[in-house]
């Protein structure tokens, strides 16, 4: 693979909610100026949603629509503790019209914050409750007290977080809760999200450069400075940045780099030139990439501590997982965690795989690059079962072998990259439609749960859907029927709630049993 010069991006802009024509988003000082405005305003917003005298909220981001709605999500905290499952998002239209969108119910309330557990027992019973998911696990930094209040009643409970490996080797990141009472665990989140892909399947693409003395770097100075650095098959640090003479890279060790550099670039011009969103937590900011890790390490993540994603070379070190939807994949997660913050376990993290999963394909096809077309297909050229066939099918879902087509209950019980399914399976029927059809040279072939016949509204308007709901009605414990409601509320708001946009929504839910 060969890449020559610079790539630049235009103008930030994000589509007209009523009309569908361009609109220019919040700059950057104005957002800063919304969010600090609202962080003022916080305490007369306590008192207005009727939260305890013990209630703060802390501001996590403000959103307004073209029409003119303000969407200010918030983190909230109980005597001075965190409040787990506590976030919100307050809805205020032009006219004054306000609607709040908890990820809890239940008033936040607990008897005593004074824990009769003690931090060390406490860590303890996380490492044995992490026992079963890592390895060489340790808990790096004291637990803290925090208030559970993501499922039932909340509680006093203590959160550790649990370093190690997962079983496959992929670095882990899991943030234990228990109860501070009586040491039972309550929840498990992983923080380290993981995807697959493949690499070296570009072509000759464009990258974002930069010289440095006598040199050329691979740092994007067009995208937040996003740097691609080679760990040379190491698992620690941030690795060194890959570096050329004649600024034509491909070949070797750089042709993985190559891919991930490209993908990150893909990827932030799809968000900002299709969604409006000028970097993955919207403040312009550049993450990087680290390829080459570990040994035949089949797999890739997205880690929200480093701010980075990072690229295995497969089996053998002979295939680099790099390509452009893993690229995607991977960086969509640190656009969810910066936005609705989707719990990576249960319902909420079947739905953080397929916004991953939902907007690798939007990259895609935005891509139009003929080395690797557009396709309703997650990993189609890692042939990662040795049979040709892809990782993933949004179409149908179970076509894998493992993954859901539709809602029941329990599904929050089995693997985020399987429960993630159904929502893969809206979206394609929301794009495409249910039956047989050809999308670009792929034979796709949809079924519903109950046989009914789903018209499609166009891959465009879907994504537009999906990423209105997550940045402005998701919350951490959304799940599939949260989902819905989500999504018709932001199709609601985009395209009206007679339009046949919002009708093929709610057709797209039921037909995958969410009702």
């Amino acid at each position: 693979m060969v890449a020559v010069g610079a790539q630049t991006g235009t103008a930030n802009a994000q589509p007209d909610r009523a009309s569908g024509a361009t609109a220019p988003a919040l700059s950057g000082s104005q957002r800063a100026s919304a969010i600090k405005a609202a962080q003022a305003d916080a305490s007369a917003q306590a008192d207005a949603l009727g939260l305890g005298g013990k209630e703060k909220l802390l501001v996590r981001d403000v959103i307004k629509d073209a029409n003119g709605t303000v969407h200010t999500r918030y983190e909230r905290t109980f005597d001075g503790l965190p409040v787990l499952g506590g976030d919100l998002v307050v809805h205020e239209k032009k006219d004054g019209a306000r609607s709040v969108t908890k990820a809890a119910r239940a008033a936040i309330s607990v008897a005593d914050t004074d824990a009769e557990l003690p931090a060390s027992a406490a860590r303890k019973a996380a490492l044995k409750a992490a026992a079963d998911d890592t390895t060489k696990t340790a808990a790096d930094t004291a637990p803290r007290k925090v208030i559970w209040a993501a499922s039932g009643k909340p509680v006093l409970a203590w959160e550790t977080v649990v370093t190690g490996r997962q079983h496959d080797g992929t670095p882990s990141k899991l943030h234990v809760i228990t109860d501070a009472t009586t040491g039972k665990r309550l929840f498990a989140d992983e923080r380290i999200e993981t995807g697959t892909g493949t690499g070296d399947y570009s072509g000759r693409v464009a990258l974002g450069t930069r010289r440095s003395g006598g040199s050329y770097e691979l740092r994007d100075t067009a995208r937040g400075g996003h740097r691609t650095n080679d760990l040379r098959q190491g698992t620690f640090g941030t690795g060194s940045l890959f570096k050329d003479a004649d600024d034509v890279w491909g070949g070797g060790r750089q042709s993985a780099a190559v891919d991930a550099h490209y993908g990150a670039a893909t990827t932030w011009d799809f968000y900002k030139n299709v969604l409006g969103r000028n970097g993955i937590m919207d403040d312009g900011a550049g993450s990087y990439s680290r390829v080459h890790y570990g040994d035949g390490y089949v797999n890739a993540f997205w880690d929200d501590d480093c701010f980075c994603m990072t690229y295995g070379d497969g089996d053998d070190n002979a295939n680099p997982l790099t390509s452009l939807d893993v690229a995607a994949h991977e960086m969509s997660h640190g656009v969810t965690s910066n936005t609705a913050g989707l719990n990576y376990s249960g319902e909420s993290g079947g739905l953080n795989e397929a916004t991953s999963d939902i907007f690798a394909t939007s990259t895609e096809f935005y891509a139009k690059n003929p080395a690797d077309p557009g396709d309703y297909l997650i990993g189609e050229k890692i042939d990662i079962r040795g049979d040709g066939t892809p990782l993933r099918y949004q179409d149908e879902p179970s076509k894998d072998g493992a993954s859901e087509d539709y809602w029941f209950p329990g599904i929050g019980d089995e693997d985020v990259h399987y429960s993630s399914g159904p929502a893969n399976h809206f979206y394609y029927l929301l794009s495409e439609g249910s039956g047989a059809k050809t999308v670009g040279g792929v034979r796709y072939d949809s079924p519903t749960y109950d046989g009914s016949t789903v018209r499609g509204i166009g891959r465009a308007k879907a994504e537009q859907i999906w990423y209105t709901a997550l940045t402005t009605y998701m919350t951490s414990t959304t799940n599939y029927k949260g989902a819905r409601k989500a999504t018709l509320r932001a199709a609601g708001d985009l395209y009206g709630t007679t339009s046949t946009e919002y009708r093929a929504v709610a057709a797209a839910w039921t037909a995958i049993n969410v009702k």
